[in-house]
């Protein structure tokens, strides 16, 4: 066979496996989907996940190193990345203590991917204290905001309260911005509990929430905040809570809220939950809930 001959074979070989590579990423997935997650260690802040390793399908000439990504859902088809490592275990930092996230793990490659594995739900180890809640009120659009929280001490010392700041987390609807908040009773007293409503106005400025034009966001876009509670003075012992605070959030013209889009709202059920969409910190360090699990 001459040189010509040859050279002309060895490229066809490569054009019809390249072609193949191409058709198997055209089709479907070129990487096998990785195992289900496992926990291997679940603490306050970091969790310790395993899973069986992928493999290329098809021609093994095209295999390239591959890359485990650590996904957690956020809907359908949305994905919060919380690391990647090209081995088959991996030690999440960083997360929140008492907080449920639902994982899957992805496979990557140059030139391949995978599909998701089925994720699994986890609720990370509690941390030094959780936020309790009750929905009071039934309908979520009436013209007050109207829950019950309580914070308990899961640690192993004592809890200042003064180092303590839960938030709950809303929405303000049409550019009404306005939000009095009530505290109507508490077990450790009304007097102890400290309020502060926070909003966050989009780019554009306040404009932004009812003016269309260029570079500003679709008129009625809400705008996120939260209603801040901190505590004067108080001591929880190890495995004691405040109590019941009865919280109750009204706007100044009194018109009705939307809540069902609030991220810490929940469906009325007549029970307590320890709700991970009400955050709280201690010493400015996330102890409970996280928004993006």
């Amino acid at each position: 066979m001459s040189a010509r001959r040859v050279t002309a074979v060895v490229a066809l070989a490569a054009l019809a496996s390249l072609l193949a590579v191409n058709a198997a990423s055209a089709d479907g997935p070129a990487i096998s989907t990785p195992g289900n997650p496992v926990v291997v260690a679940n603490e306050p802040h970091q969790l310790t996940l395993s899973w069986t390793a992928s493999t290329w399908i098809g021609d093994p000439a095209a295999e390239q190193p591959i890359n485990y990504e650590v996904q957690a859902l956020l809907g359908p088809n949305t994905y919060r990345w919380l690391g990647t490592t090209p081995d088959t275990t991996i030690t999440l930092t960083d997360l929140a203590p008492g907080t449920t996230y639902w994982i899957a793990i992805g496979a990557r490659a140059l030139g391949g991917y995978s599909d998701s594995s089925p994720g699994i739900t986890v609720r990370t180890a509690s941390g030094r204290a959780t936020v309790s809640y009750l929905n009071l009120d039934w309908s979520p659009t009436n013209n007050q905001i109207q829950h019950l929280l309580k914070v308990t001490n899961t640690g192993t010392g004592p809890l200042d309260l003064s180092a303590v700041r839960v938030r709950y987390h809303l929405r303000f609807e049409g550019g009404n911005t306005s939000l009095v908040p009530n505290c109507d009773w508490a077990a450790l007293g009304c007097d102890r509990i400290r309020q502060t409503v926070q909003f966050f106005i989009p780019p554009g400025g306040p404009s932004a929430l009812t003016t269309p034009g260029p570079g500003y966001p679709i008129p009625g876009t809400a705008a996120p905040g939260w209603v801040e509670l901190t505590f004067t003075d108080g001591v929880l012992e190890p495995g004691a809570s405040t109590g019941p605070i009865q919280l109750r959030h009204h706007r100044h013209s009194w018109s009705d809220i939307e809540e069902r889009d609030d991220p810490s709202w929940l469906a009325a059920t007549s029970q307590w939950t320890e709700n991970d969409k009400v955050t709280l910190d201690i010493d400015g360090v996330r102890e409970f809930g996280d928004l993006s699990s």
